[in-house]
């Protein structure tokens, strides 16, 4: 062991001392673990303390015969996993996120273990950030309960192969409502489905193993995936087209955040599963993300702007789309496309600070006229004329004065607060460069919301009031900065 886990082991030790020395004057069993209790109180059945989870006596409640568990209304313990309930054989590692609720206790514990559900063995490994201070992983067999505290990272011993993570905290002073974040990197071939269990308490402060403290538990099977695609052509790409998304002005440059359509030859391996895929064939899926940070490299393919990685949506041995990593440069820039091994020839493109375009593909047009894809607020319907919704296969109306309604974008550029290109929004945010949006020449809509969308990587939202207008179909005039977008694009209004 390291000389900090040698430190911490014997710090469990000085504490049970401690507590014999004290006896008469307590009883051992009313001692809480605000430092994590000892192995197997994950809530495995087949562990040291099986399904009661340290709500024991010697651990928490001090009721000699075990409980209550899951007892408390209101509380409980959840975790969540980056890549849903997947895991992918040898491939990246999964952030989980374990959060403890209680209407009442504030100050919260947690202990949890990885088992195959088929033998109940050891399943991948914990691990942690460096800079964490309140996570420890011990180790221990299924019938010995002797602490084991292995190093970050290190799988546990042949001899105590069950890994458990938890709280730590050098003191009984925990931290409130504070969620614990590490990850776990899936075994190296598939074990079949993985059962994570894991058990939360959440303790009301006095130090002591009382009814006041609420022991709760919970268990998320993850099944196997596919396992990671070894990229093997090594034929040189070629780029011979570049464009920022079709769908949303297709123009000949484009900004930190804009989606580009990549085309040309041999950019991704024919033989690739994921080119197939029966649901949304080429795309990265959840498994691909680390956290909320979007793939660079997509199954050994990997696309370089100005010498920066971008963020790999799409693959196809014809076209990849990519996001634009954030950049400073204008002017014309490079891009090249690496497949597997060999690098294309560098292709150069126009960046600009701002390349904002609206979601508004050539194939949303009637009668000569191109529309402004936009849905309602209220309940999702498009914004169209409803038969000629119909002849696109969806529900649609005309909008009225006063309706809400939502258009959506890309390059549109930086928000505050700052959410950079690869990432998964999770907040709400302003555009740093607003913009106007009329009907028609000069009757402007009022703009509720205009920012990245959550949940989603690089697509903007624009949640705006239809004005008072006569009916018909109007041209959405939109300007950023002063400067007007160049797409042609309408809008339908009846009262």
């Amino acid at each position: 062991m390291s000389n900090w886990a040698k430190t911490r082991f014997n710090k469990r030790k000085t504490t049970w001392i401690t507590v014999g020395a004290l006896a008469a004057m307590f009883p051992v069993a009313l001692w809480a673990y605000y430092y994590g209790p000892d192995p197997g109180n994950s809530g495995a059945p087949n562990d040291a303390d099986g399904a009661l989870a340290c709500a024991s006596s010697g651990c928490h409640t001090g009721n000699a015969k075990g409980g209550p568990v899951n007892a408390f209304p209101g509380y409980g313990v959840s975790a969540t996993f980056s890549s849903g309930l997947t895991y992918t054989p040898g491939g990246p590692a999964v952030t989980i996120t374990v959060t403890v609720t209680d209407p009442n206790n504030k100050n919260y514990g947690f202990q949890m273990s990885a088992r195959t559900a088929a033998g109940d063995i050891q399943a991948g490994n914990f691990s942690y950030s460096a800079t964490v201070t309140d996570l420890l992983i011990l180790c221990t067999e299924k019938a010995d309960v002797s602490q084991n505290v292995v190093t970050n990272g290190i799988s546990c011993p042949a001899s105590t192969p069950l890994q458990f993570i938890e709280h730590n905290y050098p003191s009984a002073a925990f931290v409130t409502n504070k969620p614990y974040v590490f990850t776990w990197t899936p075994p190296a071939t598939s074990v079949g489905d993985i059962i994570f269990y894991v058990a939360g308490n959440a303790v009301n402060g006095n130090n002591l193993a009382d009814a006041g403290d609420h022991v709760s538990t919970a268990q998320y099977t993850m099944a196997p995936g596919a396992p990671p695609f070894t990229c093997a052509n090594t034929t040189t790409p070629v780029i011979t087209f570049i464009d920022s998304a079709g769908g949303y002005g297709g123009y000949s440059y484009f900004a930190s955040g804009t989606w580009l359509e990549i085309k040309g030859t041999n950019l991704a391996d024919p033989t690739d599963p994921r080119l197939s895929a029966a649901t949304n064939p080429g795309q990265w899926t959840s498994a691909d993300f680390s956290g909320s940070n979007a793939p660079t490299t997509l199954d050994g393919i990997s696309v370089s702007i100005n010498g920066k990685p971008a963020y790999v949506w799409y693959l196809s041995t014809g076209q990849l789309n990519v996001q634009a990593p954030e950049d400073t440069a204008t002017g014309n820039v490079s891009i090249t496309v690496t497949n597997c091994k060999a690098t294309s020839a560098p292709f150069t493109f126009a960046r600009k600070a701002l390349a904002p375009g609206f979601l508004a593909p050539t194939n949303y047009t009637a009668n000569g006229t191109q529309y402004m894809v936009a849905t309602f607020n209220s309940d999702g319907a498009y914004v169209l004329n409803t038969s000629t919704g119909a002849s696109f296969g969806l529900t649609s109306r005309p909008a009225k004065p006063g309706d809400l309604i939502i258009a959506y974008g890309i390059g549109f550029g930086d928000v505050t607060p700052a959410i950079l290109p690869g990432l998964i929004v999770g907040a709400a945010n302003g555009l740093v460069n607003p913009v106007t949006i009329s009907f028609g020449s000069n009757t402007n809509a009022s703009i509720a919301y205009q920012g990245l969308a959550g949940g989603f990587v690089g697509l903007y939202e624009f949640y705006f009031t239809v004005p008072n207008v006569a009916n018909g179909d109007y041209q959405i005039n939109v300007t950023q900065n002063g400067t007007a977008i160049p797409q042609k694009m309408s809008l339908t209004v009846h009262n």
